[in-house]
């Protein structure tokens, strides 16, 4: 079962602990403008993105650019102040740019990039060209639809032997772009490829126990479902602790776009896992294989991405003790992984490890656990907001 709330921090500290963010997030802005910040943080500051796929220093590459604008336009919910959404704004060219001349595309977390960069600008601020340019990110990922298979392959061009018919975990998180191109187009097309792509995740990347494989491979002519490996995790056999908070936020995600039960049951099996596995303070190690005295890292951003999807499982469940662990979760986080809005750190976490094989981020900041963490606070703030991940992009009236 999963583990029951520890105690809490006090209402004001909670109030603090979004204030401190922002403080941290206005630096952010200040030290990078309209440039990019690297994945990850080096002694709390993030350097400058290096220049790579023909793009020079701080330019739009790889797959977390979009952790940027997205808090962005969380922190103008949250504050309702014009500021951060007319901040948050002026990266919708950059995103549009990118899709217009391919640079570093041909990979499945397009939707990560335009769910947070554009389908936000579009909900806030009605913007046609945030609008077109995310479609068009939709349209590229449909390209890496495996049909035998039913899955969008992550990585790689379709041709690369090393990469054909893999998935991984993560890619629950990018099948919202698709929904939300439907629910824009009338097009059912890409609402189909998301539902059975989620299917398949949910079929064969999840285990009996509810832990799951982080990628997963299938015979691209046949569709016969092959074997789980790992990237990131400890093993193959292991559970890899972002993998799983993906598990546990992508399958409640998909269930509320397609009302499938057996999504949202896969949710909640990963739920438990997840929070079975947690040591006392309640932040995973990297891998959920590790406990308390392994002498092994944390990592902060799972737990935030939990935060979120524990929060939606709850609401989705009528079951209490997920708002409960989530709430936890956030306290522990807040009050011993953020950066307090101290300066000069740029993150609002603490460590996080990207990949710790590869010896990148480890013990470090970095984007995605920043997002989330500001998600939940948000998610905190206001229990009735509703995520860009959601139903229901279309423009909103009175939204700052």
């Amino acid at each position: 079962m999963p583990k029951q709330a520890t105690e809490t921090i006090d209402p004001l500290s909670r109030q603090r602990a979004a204030g401190d963010a922002l403080a941290t997030l206005r630096r952010l802005v200040e030290t990078f403008g309209t440039r990019y910040p690297d994945d990850c943080t080096v002694d709390d500051r993030y350097p400058l993105r290096e220049a790579q796929f023909g793009e020079p220093e701080g330019g739009n590459t790889e797959w977390t650019t979009s952790f940027y604008p997205g808090m962005l336009w969380l922190a103008g919910e949250m504050t309702g102040d014009a500021w951060w959404h007319d901040e948050a704004q002026r990266h919708v060219a950059s995103f549009a740019d990118r899709m217009a001349r391919r640079v570093h595309i041909d990979h499945h977390d397009l939707g990560f990039l335009y769910s947070l960069a554009c389908v936000p600008a579009w909900r806030h601020r009605a913007d046609a060209v945030a609008r077109a340019a995310a479609i068009a990110a939709a349209d590229h990922l449909m390209t890496r639809l495996l049909p035998a298979a039913g899955i969008i392959q992550s990585w790689g061009d379709l041709s690369d032997e090393s990469q054909q018919g893999r998935a991984i975990i993560d890619s629950l998180m990018n099948m919202p772009l698709l929904h939300w191109a439907s629910e824009a187009t009338g097009d059912a097309r890409y609402r189909e490829a998301a539902t059975r792509h989620a299917r398949a995740m949910r079929d064969h990347i999840m285990r009996e126990d509810g832990s799951t494989f982080h990628t997963f491979y299938w015979d691209v002519r046949t569709g016969e479902p092959l074997r789980g490996a790992t990237a990131q995790g400890y093993s193959d056999n292991s559970c890899w602790a972002r993998g799983q908070a993906w598990a546990v936020y992508g399958f409640v995600l998909n269930h509320l776009h397609t009302g499938e039960p057996g999504l949202l049951e896969a949710a909640v099996r990963a739920a438990d896992y997840f929070l079975d596995h947690l040591p006392a303070d309640l932040v995973p190690y990297w891998d959920l294989i590790f406990t308390d005295g392994s002498g092994q890292e944390r990592d902060s951003s799972a737990g935030a991405i939990a935060v979120c999807g524990l929060l939606e499982i709850a609401a989705a469940t009528g079951e209490e003790r997920y708002r409960e662990a989530a709430h936890s979760i956030l306290d522990s986080l807040a009050t011993s992984y953020s950066t307090r809005g101290e300066a000069p750190a740029t993150c609002l976490l603490r460590h996080g490890v990207y990949f710790k094989a590869g010896g990148r981020g480890v013990d470090e900041g970095n984007l995605w656990g920043d997002y989330y963490y500001l998600e939940a606070l948000l998610r905190r703030q206001d229990p009735a907001w509703t995520s860009y991940w959601h139903p229901g992009q279309a423009p909103m009236e009175g939204r700052a």
